[in-house]
């Protein structure tokens, strides 16, 4: 508490129609120390009106009520993330509200603050956007690219290709990987790698506050050319704050030019997490009929929960040449297009998995995960950045 308080208030504008939501949080401010709010607007504005106000005061923090009405509060979060001179934003709500969270980040916000508003919850989210604002002056300036792999049903191979695609990137890039093993629960990567680290990611996200390199050095193994950052020998349970996810996700991105990300299946919220942290994702299905349905669903959840379709694509896995469904066909049924499809190639993957070795790469799977890193390390430069669209704090999800 001593440190923040020696450091200048945050200044802040306040949209609050819900004036018993304004008043608890504003009661909060005199023992916080690290907000001062210029103006507090007692309806939503135009976004015009919202434009002027912003521009008067330019505010570090804009902290707009989520609760009176979801809608305009989230296309005033999406107008305001866009202007040139946008303050971080920081949505308040009445309760931990999980559509409310998703829909806010997505839109731009940066923070999420439920009543009753603890202090020590707002110190940690003051703190995270005092970061957000001044940013280390070693961060450099083209962070890398965040690649997340997850799949509707368990067994549809997302580890096995995430691990391989880490492997082709390197080689096609020479640059430095990451290939970090979040399913906490049943990961595998270190398995199929013959890794025996005795280090995870639950350290990792243990350390987030107080990551270095050296730690870090610490927490990853080396495998053919790429560091990994394995799953728990023992199976997680407790839950994952997003602001440690963030945290750790970030750093990554600041040490390597490409993090490649496996999660558990998509439905679960750590997943869900990761995939809004990331600049692309891809939800992995084969041509069964079980995963080719939950597929669908997964589709169908990432669209209400307002995932653009070019975030999250599909990516058909074990596909055999006798299959009857073409990427035309499978495209109208999940109305969204295919990425890839990554043939069904059993004894290279086999052989490939018993040496703890990358696939070979004259074999007809090596050739497709070849095909994949090289379309993946010329995307568009432009697609950078696009996790901030849902930036920390999915924590109290």
């Amino acid at each position: 508490m001593g440190m923040q308080a020696n450091l200048p208030e945050l200044t802040a504008l306040l949209v609050a129609p819900d004036r018993e939501l304004a008043e608890a949080f504003l009661a909060t401010l005199p023992r916080l120390h690290a907000l001062q709010i210029l103006s507090d607007l007692k309806s939503y504005p135009s976004p015009q009106t919202l434009d002027i106000r912003l521009r008067q005061l330019r505010p570090d923090v804009l902290l707009i009520d989520l609760f009176s009405h979801l809608d305009t509060a989230a296309e005033l979060i999406r107008f305001c993330a866009a202007l040139p001179h946008a303050p971080q934003i920081v949505g308040l709500h009445q309760q931990n509200d999980s559509r409310s969270i998703l829909l806010s980040l997505r839109m731009g916000a940066s923070e999420f603050l439920p009543a009753p508003f603890d202090i020590e919850v707002q110190r940690e989210a003051v703190a995270r956007l005092r970061r957000l604002r001044q940013p280390e002056p070693d961060a450099i300036q083209n962070p890398g690219t965040v690649v997340v792999f997850s799949s509707a049903k368990p067994g549809a191979g997302a580890s096995t290709i995430a691990i391989q695609t880490a492997f082709a990137l390197q080689r096609a890039c020479g640059k430095r990987v990451l290939l970090a093993d979040l399913d906490l629960m049943g990961g595998t990567i270190g398995f199929h790698l013959k890794l025996n680290h005795g280090r995870s990611a639950i350290q990792a996200l243990e350390s987030a506050d107080q990551l270095t390199c050296s730690l870090w050095s610490t927490l990853v193994a080396a495998s053919e050319g790429i560091d990994v950052l394995p799953a728990p020998d023992a199976p997680f349970a407790g839950g994952i704050d997003s602001s440690r996810l963030h945290a750790v996700i970030e750093f990554a991105r600041v040490n390597y030019e490409w993090v490649l990300v496996d999660v558990p299946v998509v439905f679960q919220r750590l997943s869900l997490m990761a995939i809004a942290e990331s600049d692309r994702a891809f939800l992995v299905s084969t041509s069964e009929l079980p995963s080719l349905h939950l597929a669908r669903k997964a589709v169908h959840l990432l669209d209400q929960l307002g995932f653009p379709k070019d975030r999250v694509q599909i990516m058909m896995n074990r596909v055999a040449k006798r299959d009857e469904l073409g990427a035309p066909e499978i495209e109208k049924l999940f109305d969204c297009n295919v990425h890839s499809r990554i043939p069904n190639d059993y004894f290279s993957l086999h052989r490939s998995v018993t040496l703890g070795q990358p696939v070979d790469g004259h074999s007809e799977l090596g050739k497709a995960i070849t095909s994949l890193a090289a379309r993946l390390s010329n995307t568009d430069p432009g697609a950078k950045g696009r996790h901030t669209e849902l930036q920390p704090a999915l924590a109290r999800l």
